[in-house]
């Protein structure tokens, strides 16, 4: 398995998943709001969350993949963020998902935005999506917060969705704005 490093924000450590996160897995799985906007149906068993932990190919692959997230001051699983790559669709994308006493603290942007650093600092990705359910508020909002832009709208297995994107060339561009007005004391 291709190692990734660990990232690490102000309050969290991200670290590659593996089957010793099955239960916590299992568990963020098993909340109807967690899921509601994310297509995804619960594991049917602590094996299944395991079985697809075992075969999570996406570090070894592409040298990606969703991270568990790790409250510092805890040390507790609190959800996951990272980067995913398609390859029906030649794109990599954010996605998060965390245990709903931890929405609404910026756990998400915190964590999304580092994830963005390390694909455009790190693996010198091109462009990054991130897909949301029209309805879900709360993702896009994260979404625009770490920089990302309204592409266009998709159908999301059914329901309205949207995408947004954020290209290596807006991601320096914005990193640089925000280097000369932090120079000039703004």
């Amino acid at each position: 398995m291709r190692e990734i490093e660990n990232i690490i924000t102000e309050r969290t450590i991200m670290r590659m998943l593996s089957k010793e996160d099955a239960i916590d897995f299992f568990n963020l799985n098993l909340d109807k709001e967690v899921l509601k906007y994310t297509g995804d149906l619960p594991f049917e068993n602590i094996q299944a969350s395991i079985d697809f932990l075992t075969n999570y190919e996406q570090y070894q692959k592409y040298g990606v993949g969703r991270l568990a997230v790790i409250e510092k001051t805890t040390l507790k699983f609190i959800g996951w963020c990272g980067l995913k790559f398609s390859e029906e669709k030649d794109e990599y994308d954010i996605g998060f998902r965390f245990y709903k006493n931890y929405w609404n603290k910026g756990f998400a942007t915190e964590t999304a935005k580092k994830c963005i650093n390390f694909g455009f600092d790190k693996l010198k990705i091109d462009k990054i999506v991130g897909r949301a359910m029209e309805e879900n508020i709360g993702s896009i909002k994260v979404l625009e917060k770490i920089g990302m832009e309204f592409k266009e709208n998709f159908d999301f297995e059914g329901q309205k969705g949207v995408i947004y994107e954020l290209t290596k060339w807006k991601y320096i561009k914005s990193r640089t704005a925000n280097k000369k007005y932090s120079a000039f004391g703004r």
